[in-house]
């Protein structure tokens, strides 16, 4: 499927990105060119450091920004398949600065699906999304819907090209920068503070989370969001995995935060299938046949307070092997 291809992610630097090169490298897959495109030099510097052009000859670090649309076209140039993970992600950060938000979530997705069409070699774009987008509450949800309305949409309108547009949707990534768990790892203080003690989450290993790419980007036909099938944790139980002896303060929702989180809605279970590991919403090619899915219960719908759980032993566990394989 991948080899000799050349694959842009952009916001390579991130935790995806990151993850995203090593299991390149880790199974020996044989691409042409694998692109890290994001605005930060730093990042880009620093990464280079484990992942250098001189060991790793596929790799190529690109400067630019998902706002400046020439600068993706200029990056775009015989790219086959372009991977699309910059984002501003921060709930709190988006309700204070909600102009920024747009440019980089919305009107940085509208040039991503427009340089792409506009490019003759891209044949697949996947765009990752955010069980935020789901029913949004915080302003940073409803960016991301936007967002994935757009790269849907590009089906449409992207002519006779042969060019693909689907979604990989999912929760929150285990171990990722900015994510409660190394928040709770690094706190200096003497308690955990919580936003409410009934929040729940979906979660799922920066791995699993590549794994669902690979498959997302092997099986789209245009038009699809990708669910993994992914368990929950109580907030509480994470806080106790961590450290069963700190005391737990509550300290009341952030401005857009959810109690609890929803991947797939009732409202689309019309358009819903699954198999053993994924869900898969076909919002465009609505008639398509899918080889291995079901259509799910009518009366089925996806939240990280109906899910299965884990326990606290099975997340001290997870989180431990989590911090050696990020070693």
């Amino acid at each position: 499927m991948l080899n000799n291809k050349t694959i842009l992610i952009t916001g390579g630097t991130g935790s995806f990105g990151r993850r995203f090169i090593k299991t390149f490298i880790d199974k020996k897959i044989k691409v042409k060119k694998l692109i890290v495109f994001s605005r930060d030099e730093l990042k880009q510097f620093e990464m280079q450091k484990t992942y250098s052009t001189e060991k790793y000859k596929f790799l190529r670090y690109f400067i630019g920004d998902i706002r400046d649309k020439e600068r993706l076209k200029f990056a775009f140039r015989d790219v086959d398949i372009v991977v699309h993970a910059a984002a501003l992600k921060q709930v709190p950060t988006a309700e204070y600065n909600p102009i920024e938000f747009v440019k980089t979530n919305i009107i940085g997705a509208q040039n991503i699906l427009e340089a792409s069409i506009e490019s003759p070699k891209i044949s697949k774009v996947l765009a990752l999304s955010t069980d935020k987008a789901v029913s949004p509450l915080n302003f940073y949800g409803a960016t991301k819907l936007c967002s994935d309305k757009l790269f849907l949409s590009a089906n449409a309108i992207k002519g006779d090209q042969e060019i693909k547009f689907s979604i990989l949707r999912y929760g929150n990534v285990m171990m990722s920068r900015g994510s409660v768990i190394p928040s709770f790892l690094n706190t200096k203080e003497k308690e955990f503070k919580v936003t409410t003690k009934d929040m729940t989450r979906f979660s799922l290993t920066l791995d699993q989370s590549i794994e669902a790419a690979l498959f997302a980007i092997d099986k789209m036909h245009g038009g699809e969001i990708f669910i993994p099938k992914a368990k929950s944790y109580k907030i509480l139980d994470l806080a106790k995995s961590i450290d069963f002896k700190k005391k737990i303060k509550i300290i009341g929702k952030r401005p857009g935060e959810k109690i609890n989180e929803t991947l797939i809605p009732n409202t689309e279970v019309d358009n819903t299938y699954e198999n053993e590991n994924y869900y898969i919403v076909m919002s465009f090619n609505k008639k398509l046949k899918i080889t291995g899915f079901k259509k799910v219960d009518k009366y089925f719908s996806y939240t990280s307070d109906k899910n299965n759980f884990f326990s606290i032993k099975e997340l001290k566990k997870l989180i431990i092997d989590q911090l050696k394989i990020s070693e």
